[in-house]
């Protein structure tokens, strides 16, 4: 086989392999990667720039395979269709580390494509694709500054544990990916049970330690399947420095003034006013040249008034977090809502409670998974004063709603404890930096003002960081063009305990210690600050609303279940037509009730624990005729038990007994005896 490599890195207890020259040969470069049982192939393509691009298209895409776990597709359709949010967030994690690694002149269209082939019970395929792709693009003969490499951190009994499996992490009060550079992380994803801070930045100096070794590995795997590199420069270096100093002269006056300007619609139509006269009377071939070093001007009047000045664009101090304003239950027919807005990022977050019925049947590779809490976050193009058509969900909005699930996960009561399915949607009205932040603080006010039993507010910030050289300031709540302009995206969130929720962006070659140490703790002072604003608002949470769901939970005898359900499910069917309530039933005899209100799910239950009772003798009862016949009649006092009332029982003077009982008629009887084979026997009740 032709130039057939493969090498085995040892990681913690396990073993990475890496394969290359045997599987789709015809790609620019293809990895197959295994740990275990679990298989990666990831094949990456290049094609040569197209004229004038000012942008590095950089497109990955992961794809789970269902044959891989041993499963055929569900559904009419037999095969993958769209990918899934599990697909979506995995190519994010695969793109955020990989894309800082090349170049700024680098303009090739890159793609890079994962594909899940085999998967084990042990080993999680996301930081199997995160290596397979750092090694397939570490021998793509591109500009690459790699490689990197990625682990997975749990922290079980005290200790951080690297690289757990699905089951070690259901024990694991962290779950975080780390990706990095040998000489700095690159990207942190991660949800953690209020982790200190210390245990937090344990944990991604403790996974960078441990990747190191894997990194040098991929290295030399790279250098034996391609000795020999392209050398790869900017051919437009010299021009873009003296196109850069002619922009800067006609337009740095007026971009000064500009990021003075702390509206940011008035911001950017003065930007923008600069940009148009910086245009007029050029020629429209120089146009892109000078629009990309137009960026870079405004990048270097931002960046420097942070260094050198310690000035932001919006006139606040380095740690300071914007004006906050917070209205919960504003909507009225909604179960619990809040409106929370800093500066210009504005959230209308709601909580909806539903049945169990409502609960979220996640069919993942792993196993299937019930989940009854769900985040959706919606991000509009009027948000940020564009127009846009309505679509669905982006992989924006789709990573953007995962994070601010992973931050509140936590704290949503188990159905256990709260048996209602949870529905949190975040509609982002307003947007100029960290809208995910602000459902988080939204979904956290607007879960209380629902009723749902959380112990304690949820919040979370968004910090930025501007370095050049040995010079670095770390910028607490960042504006929109902060985040554009800066170095580092790097949101927390978490409750006065602890972090819940961690997600970083790098977009230099990576950052320290020192600057990781720094920016989270900033930040916890930045949540302890924001905490303080919704606790004065909404510290607990209030009663469930008479718009929730009424729910009731009650018992019947396991033998009891089939009278329930009736035959084909008739009488469960029925009794939820009957009182309009939702029943859930368990075959240990537990049973759920949920109705509009406390009346009809009370009904409900009381009806449903009379077609579980057992007749008594002596008890009297509210009955109905069923039938009359020449010896008495049989009445149904009970859900399905009819007993004789016998002929003998009528006192007054007939011709025949339905001179005096027809069937229909209500009467109360008294169960007298119960006789052989279960025949039951009845008598008037005394008045």
């Amino acid at each position: 086989m032709k130039n057939y490599i493969k090498k085995e890195i040892p990681m913690g207890s396990k073993t990475l392999v890496l394969e290359t020259g045997k599987i789709a040969r015809q790609a620019t470069a293809s990895v197959v990667a295994s740990m275990g049982g679990t298989v990666v192939m990831c094949a990456v393509v290049t094609k040569q720039s197209a004229e004038g691009r000012d942008f590095f298209p950089l497109s990955v895409h992961y794809m789970e395979k269902t044959y891989s776990a041993g499963k055929i597709p569900g559904g009419y359709f037999k095969r993958e269709g769209k990918p899934t949010e599990i697909e979506t967030l995995t190519s994010r994690l695969i793109d955020r580390p990989l894309r800082p690694l090349f170049p700024d002149f680098f303009r090739d269209e890159v793609q890079v494509n994962c594909m899940l082939l085999s998967l084990d019970k042990e080993n999680p395929p996301d930081v199997v694709a995160l290596m397979a792709a750092s090694a397939a693009m570490s021998i793509a003969d591109v500009p690459f500054r790699g490689p990197m490499a990625a682990a997975r951190v749990g922290f079980i009994n005290d200790e951080y544990v690297l690289n757990p499996s699905f089951e070690e992490l259901k024990n694991s009060d962290l779950d975080m990916v780390v990706a990095g550079s040998e000489s700095a992380v690159l990207m942190v994803e991660s949800d953690a049970n209020e982790l200190s801070e210390d245990l937090m930045i344990g944990a991604i100096l403790y996974g960078h330690q441990e990747m190191k070794p894997v990194i040098k590995a991929i290295h030399d795997f790279s250098n034996e399947v391609l000795p020999e590199r392209t050398e790869f420069t900017n051919p437009s270096e010299e021009d873009d420095k003296k196109i850069f100093a002619d922009v800067k002269e006609k337009t740095a006056k007026g971009l000064e003034d500009a990021f003075t300007t702390i509206d940011k619609k008035e911001r950017g139509e003065k930007i923008n006013a600069v940009k148009l006269d910086l245009l007029e009377g050029l020629d429209e071939e120089l146009h892109a040249s000078y629009l990309k070093q137009f960026k870079e001007v405004e990048k270097e009047i931002v960046r420097e008034n942070i260094l050198g000045h310690q000035r932001r664009i919006d006139g606040r101090s380095l740690t300071e977090v914007r004006n906050i304003e917070i209205e919960t239950n504003f909507l009225p027919s909604v179960h619990g809502s809040a409106l929370f807005t800093r500066g210009e990022t504005q959230a209308i977050v709601t909580a909806t409670l539903g049945s169990g019925r409502d609960v979220q049947t996640v069919d993942a590779l792993a196993g299937e998974v019930k989940d009854n809490f769900m985040l959706h976050y919606n991000f509009p193009s009027y948000s940020v004063g564009e127009l846009g058509f309505p679509m669905g969900p982006k992989r924006r909005e789709i990573g953007h709603g995962a994070l601010a699930k992973r931050s509140l996960q936590f704290a949503v009561p188990s159905l256990e404890e709260f048996p209602y399915a949870i529905r949190v949607v975040s509609e982002i009205t307003e947007s100029n930096g960290s809208s995910s932040m602000a459902s988080v603080c939204g979904g956290s006010l607007a879960l209380m003002a629902a009723g749902v039993p959380v112990k304690e507010n949820i919040a979370g910030v968004a910090m930025g960081l501007v370095k050049d050289g040995d010079r670095y300031e770390v910028l607490t709540d960042i504006l929109g063009d902060e985040d554009h302009l800066g170095d580092m995206d790097f949101k927390v969130a978490g409750t006065k305990s602890g972090v819940s929720g961690l997600q970083m962006d790098i977009k230099i070659e990576g950052i320290n210690e020192e600057i990781l140490e720094k920016a989270l703790l900033q930040a916890k002072d930045a949540r302890m600050h924001i905490l303080g604003e919704m606790d004065k608002v909404l510290s607990s949470p209030k009663e469930l609303t008479g718009l929730a769901p009424y729910f009731c939970k009650f018992k019947v005898h396991k033998d009891k279940v089939k009278v329930v359900i009736g035959k084909g499910g008739s009488t469960i069917k029925g009794l939820q037509e009957e009182f309009g309530v939702t029943i859930e039933l368990q075959d240990s005899g537990e049973v759920n009730v949920f109705g509009e209100n406390k009346e009809v799910a009370e009904a409900a239950k009381a009806q449903i624990e009379l077609l579980c009772a057992e007749p008594e003798e002596g008890k009297i009862y509210e009955g109905v005729v069923a039938k009359v016949v020449e010896f008495g009649a049989f009445v149904t006092f009970m859900p399905g038990k009819d007993g004789l009332l016998h002929i003998s029982q009528f006192k007054q003077d007939f011709e025949h007994l339905t001179d005096v009982v027809n069937e229909g008629d209500k009467i109360k009887v008294r169960l007298a005896e119960i006789g052989r084979q279960g025949r039951l026997k009845l008598e008037f009740a005394d008045d």
